[in-house]
């Protein structure tokens, strides 16, 4: 009776610890996502996806031309635009294509994922809205009268995106039908952030607008010293954006008066992610910064080898940003160590995307890259190894137990 006891005990715990590491292995397959470009409305570049902690490549994909643009991952999937004038998608585990779309220009915007619509712009002059699953066109804009480089932003059925030709547009998430447009005197390469109805956007002729979400009204402008084609971070009632004067501002939200400014030695066309209370950027005299929000003070910096126009993701403890050194960088979050990188064959302008468990980023040598578990391993079957080793582990001393109980068993039997 003790036997069978002991090993109904260890069976039961064998399943529970099983079952553990099951749960375990749904959570290490993760299953956020990185719909837009810096990830949300604010543009904060965070995500709370685990991150590779090496370089290994899960796979590369090789397009034709340059990739600037950045991934959106979303639903297992990687979208991104190349020069080569396409529109990929890809598996996101595999790197396989699923399908292209040809535009009749280079598309270094980055993608916007929502509503069942892939939503990107091209230099042709079109933005594009594709099924998300076939890649079949939905409908395209074609109200602009310049290259639409700017990334799409989606809020509330409703698409925001700059144009060269000086115009912000407000357009139908559903039909493409525009809304209204605001008409400057710079172009706009920035990427519209969305926080509580109020779209923040900088363009080349050196301000950053704040306007109404709903009917285009101004409600401020700031001016910097040169032009602004970072994209606008909101956090904590601030918006942080760079210059190419090589500043780093952060501004209030609500009216756009100044609070702080931190200088660098050239200028910051990277964007910047802001992740607990901390705002990380790059700038064109090689570094990466990490400053205080509320205050603009120094924190860190690390220097690589060029230029870096990339724009940090952050997730995990770990900073990841491309440079024109050709490297893709991983840092220590809170102290700007170095944790990896990797070398790609050309420069890296296009910004990191973090979900699933992966980085996923382009690079001038033409190649999409991802980073993290390879095809033929991934969380699920390392912590699948480890439940076996634990499990052995858990028989053995279950035998050892049972040879134990029997054999004391015996000396307690008494004699006859």
């Amino acid at each position: 009776m003790k036997k069978v006891s002991a090993v109904l005990i260890v069976g039961l715990l064998c399943f529970a610890m099983f079952g553990a590491v099951l749960f375990k292995a749904s959570q290490a397959q993760s299953t956020e996502s990185w719909p837009m470009f810096h990830n949300d409305l604010t543009h904060s570049g965070y995500s709370t996806s685990t991150v590779p902690d090496t370089n290994t490549t899960s796979w590369t994909y090789t397009t034709s031309d340059s990739v600037y643009s950045s991934p959106a991952v979303t639903n297992g999937i990687v979208y991104v635009g190349s020069d080569d004038g396409n529109i990929y998608a890809l598996n996101a585990t595999s790197g396989a294509s699923i399908w292209t779309y040809p535009t009749l220009g280079s598309v270094e915007s980055s993608p916007a994922v929502a509503g069942g619509l892939v939503i990107i712009g091209s230099d042709d002059y079109n933005v594009y809205a594709l099924d998300a699953s076939t890649g079949a066109s939905v409908w395209n804009f074609t109200g602009s009268a310049g290259s639409v480089e700017s990334s799409p932003t989606i809020a509330n059925g409703t698409v925001f995106v700059g144009s060269t030709d000086g115009n912000v547009y407000a357009l139908s998430e559903n039909t493409g039908k525009e809304a209204w447009s605001y008409a400057t005197n710079g172009a706009f390469y920035s990427s519209p952030a969305v926080f509580d109805n109020v779209v923040y956007v900088g363009s080349v002729n050196g301000k950053v607008y704040a306007l109404d979400a709903s009917s285009g009204a101004i409600l401020w402008n700031y001016s910097t010293k040169g032009q602004v084609e970072s994209s606008p971070s909101v956090a904590n009632g601030l918006v942080f954006v760079g210059s190419e004067d090589g500043d780093v501002y952060a501004l209030n939200a609500s009216t756009g008066k100044f609070v702080w400014e931190y200088a660098t030695d050239a200028g910051v066309y990277s964007s910047p992610a802001v992740v607990g209370g901390v705002v990380y950027v790059g700038s064109e005299d090689d570094n990466i910064y990490a400053l205080n929000a509320s205050s603009g003070a120094y924190l860190w910096s690390f220097p690589t080898g060029a230029e870096v126009t990339s724009s940090p993701a952050v997730a995990d403890g770990l900073v990841f940003v491309g440079s024109t050194d050709d490297n893709v960088y991983a840092l220590n979050a809170s102290n700007g160590y170095y944790v990896w990188s990797y070398a790609t064959s050309d420069a890296v302008w296009s910004s990191p995307a973090v979900a699933n468990g992966r980085v996923y980023v382009g690079s001038n040598d033409d190649q999409i890259y991802a980073f993290g578990p390879s095809t033929g391993g991934g969380a699920l079957s390392q912590v699948l190894t480890y439940a076996v080793i634990i499990v052995v582990i858990i028989v053995i001393v279950a035998v050892i137990a049972i040879a134990y109980v029997a054999i004391r068993g015996r000396r307690e039997r008494p004699n006859r």
